[in-house]
């Protein structure tokens, strides 16, 4: 395979004249958040939205919060000027939402921008012109000057039709698109020049939309180029500095934040990510950033879900499973020691503190999803998932030594099926391998005082018929054990128990666990029952009958590898 040749391509510039601040800042709040899902979302389409599609989208934008959307290219496209006409005429716009429609500095797109607004309340013109080296160069061959004077001849249109319509509070934009192509001094001076013709103040401001339309350099240049404008602009009081960045090098996220500390207060981006090439930032990605630092987003994405549907629904784009923040299996844990990190962690976890979770970096309740996705148990998985899952499900806490003894036959189970088990596959899989009730049952048994401790009377059946054993002891299971020992001479002896109440998942009341030694070997047992006392004097007949059952088979090495 021939190698790629690094050297046709060269760094990024760097950004010089200026005094680099914005590593040593930390965010502390919100930007103002502009959507651009209906025009730079919509053109990376294969298929453009419908007018239908449109609406839907627009919906969800408003119910998230977003509290500027960019309309489209009505001037271009004619689904576009429909788009907006029924915004306006359908009076759809609540009052506290300002929409922007995008034109090029050309005077019919924006003249027809204008009266494709005609009846709105207020409203955001963007104006834009390429500025690049190489879009000079290789595209218009102009110099500065050429490029500057289609800055100014366009904000001059853009003037003269606000001027015509007095009674809109328009709101003025420019972007000199490919910004991050641009040297940054020419890129302050066709923005002054722009300025010139608006005459903002601080009241009134100008927007200045500095873009990364094409990522060649690391989120870091690009907030060197922001704070250089940002130092370097005059009458910064009286402008917005706005961001839209790109993600070609996957950076667009990282560029947009390190870009607000350089003093950007505006970034656009798309729900999820979609835009050109690779993508426009994903403001739901930077507005999760920001919530689990901390900060307010000032959105609502409390139903991931919905976005995620309607999104779907919209573009015809699926979101990848691990997607940050909101991809189906971003709060699922398939290691074991990730597992048994959150289970612990989970625990442990106060009501009103600051949240510390291992592997999970905020709680996925506060975004509407619940555990049924937190924890999942395949091949991969250790002890502490499927433990996890039956605590949460079936409220049943498995002693250490009984998750030793599980955890290979869900291991064996999980490859055998090439998947992950439920949490009711999993009790099976307990109950299977280490409860019996046969060949000998608890029938009864009765339990008084002693002088010495406890007496016990239990009927049990073998092969279909009854007996009866006397014992004493400390509590129930000594006795058992005594009585037991005195009728079959075994020597066995309970080695570790764990007995607790069951709130969910089972009829039963009370689930016991015992370790019983048998000899040389260790045998785990588990039975469930309407009362304590019950489950563990099964879970003790349980475990002798699993010793009897691995003598038959030949198994007994399998119960000593189990209890190591």
């Amino acid at each position: 395979m021939t190698r790629f040749d690094h050297r046709k391509y060269r760094p990024a510039p760097r950004v010089t004249g200026f005094d680099r601040t914005w590593p040593d800042r930390d965010l502390e709040k919100a930007p103002i958040w502009v959507s651009e899902d209906l025009r730079d979302g919509n053109q990376a389409l294969l298929e453009p939205m419908t007018v239908e599609q449109k609406k839907h989208l627009w919906q969800l934008l408003i119910e998230v919060g977003i509290k500027e959307i960019m309309v489209g290219f009505p001037s271009a496209s004619q689904p576009d000027y429909d788009f907006v006409r029924w915004l306006i005429d359908e009076d759809r716009i609540p009052d506290d939402v300002t929409i922007a429609a995008l034109t090029q500095s050309r005077d019919h797109l924006i003249d027809r921008t204008f009266e494709s607004l005609e009846g709105v309340n207020k409203a955001i013109i963007h104006l834009y012109n390429s500025t690049s080296t190489v879009q000079r160069e290789r595209v218009f061959e102009l110099d500065q000057d050429g490029i500057i004077d289609i800055a100014v001849a366009g904000a001059k249109r853009v003037k003269a039709n606000a001027d015509k319509r007095p009674d809109v509070n328009w709101r003025l934009e420019y972007s000199p698109e490919s910004f991050s192509t641009t040297e940054p001094e020419f890129a302050v001076r066709i923005c002054e020049a722009v300025m010139d013709v608006w005459q903002p103040t601080p009241e009134n401001r100008i927007i200045f939309n500095l873009p990364n339309t094409v990522e060649l350099g690391g989120p870091h240049h690009h907030a060197d180029q922001i704070e250089y404008f940002c130092q370097n602009i005059k009458d910064r009081e009286s402008v917005i500095v706005s961001v839209h960045t790109h993600n070609d090098r996957g950076g667009a996220v990282a560029a947009a934040e390190l870009c607000m500390l350089a003093g950007a207060e505006r970034v656009e981006g798309t729900l999820l990510g979609n835009g050109e090439r690779t993508g426009n930032m994903d403001i739901v990605i930077l507005a999760m950033n920001l919530y689990g630092q901390g900060i307010d987003p000032e959105l609502d994405l409390s139903n991931p879900d919905k976005i995620i549907r309607v999104v779907h629904e919209c573009t015809g784009i699926a979101l990848h499973p691990r997607h940050p923040w909101v991809g189906e299996l971003v709060y699922t844990a398939f290691s074991g020691s990730h597992q048994d990190a959150i289970r612990k962690s989970l625990r442990k976890q106060g009501p009103d503190e600051h949240w510390q979770v291992a592997y999970l970096p905020i709680d996925p309740r506060d975004i509407g999803r619940d555990y049924q996705a937190v924890i999942r148990v395949n091949s991969q998985s250790g002890k502490g998932g499927m433990a996890f899952l039956l605590e949460r499900d079936f409220g049943i806490n498995l002693p250490r030594w009984m998750m030793l003894a599980l955890a290979p036959h869900v291991q064996a189970e999980s490859e055998k099926t090439a998947g992950e088990l439920s949490s009711t596959q999993i009790r099976d899989l307990l109950f299977a391998n280490f409860a019996r009730r046969a060949p000998i049952a608890l029938v009864d048994y009765g339990l008084s005082r002693a002088s010495d401790g406890q007496s016990l009377v239990v009927t049990l059946e073998q092969d279909g018929e009854q007996f009866t054993l006397e014992g004493r002891g400390n509590g129930p299971l000594s006795a058992f054990i005594n009585a037991w020992h005195a009728h079959s001479g075994d020597d066995v002896a309970v080695v570790d128990y764990s007995e607790h109440a069951l709130s969910m998942g089972s009829d039963a009341d009370a689930i016991a666990f015992v370790q019983l030694r048998h000899g040389t070997v260790r045998i785990p047992a588990v039975a469930e029952d309407s009362d304590t006392v019950s489950a563990s004097l099964q879970a003790i007949i349980g475990a002798i009958n699993l010793s009897r059952e691995a003598d038959e088979t030949g198994q007994r090495g399998g119960l000593t590898a189990l209890a190591s």
